[in-house]
């Protein structure tokens, strides 16, 4: 089933205000394909083509190992995580297929794009600031070296 407002949160975004915005892979640089294909295999835990919810939830439990982040800040890091995923695609039941990846990624950028127009919140900054307020140790609102390299690890960059 092809993606549109029917199935996808960022086509569903993209079209209430309307913006008729659609995915053309002939768009994409042949190396950003293999780019993202690469990130949706690191997020597929158990290689099945898929993309579940609950795959993308491990890693705020990642960090809840690396940097030992407390209860609160690991359910904030996962509330972050399921609205940034399920506006990439990622539906709760039926997850987001690898087929469908690279459309899903685009979309959401574009949805991204329209967002910064309006002067509307980021859901790439929601999610990052999750992730920043845990690894930020000393409160100070920089990643210094120790800090850049959980991060590093957290994201298996």
């Amino acid at each position: 089933m092809p993606l549109d407002e029917t199935n996808n949160e960022s086509y569903r975004y993209l079209r209430s205000v309307g913006n008729t915005w659609k995915f053309n892979v002939e768009d994409l640089h042949p190396k950003m394909l293999s780019r993202l294909y690469k990130r949706f295999d690191t997020f597929d835990l158990d290689s099945d083509e898929k993309m579940e919810m609950d795959e993308v939830l491990y890693w705020p439990d990642r960090m809840r190992q690396l940097v030992n982040a407390t209860d609160e800040q690991v359910e904030k890091m996962r509330d972050a995580v399921r609205v940034f995923f399920l506006n990439k695609g990622v539906d709760p039941v039926n997850g987001l297929k690898r087929d469908d990846w690279v459309e899903a990624n685009r979309v959401f950028a574009e949805a991204e794009r329209e967002r910064e127009r309006r002067g509307e919140p980021s859901l790439i900054a929601m999610l990052s600031n999750a992730y920043y307020d845990v690894l930020d140790d000393d409160g100070d609102g920089t990643d210094d070296d120790d800090e850049l390299k959980t991060k590093m690890k957290a994201f298996a960059v």
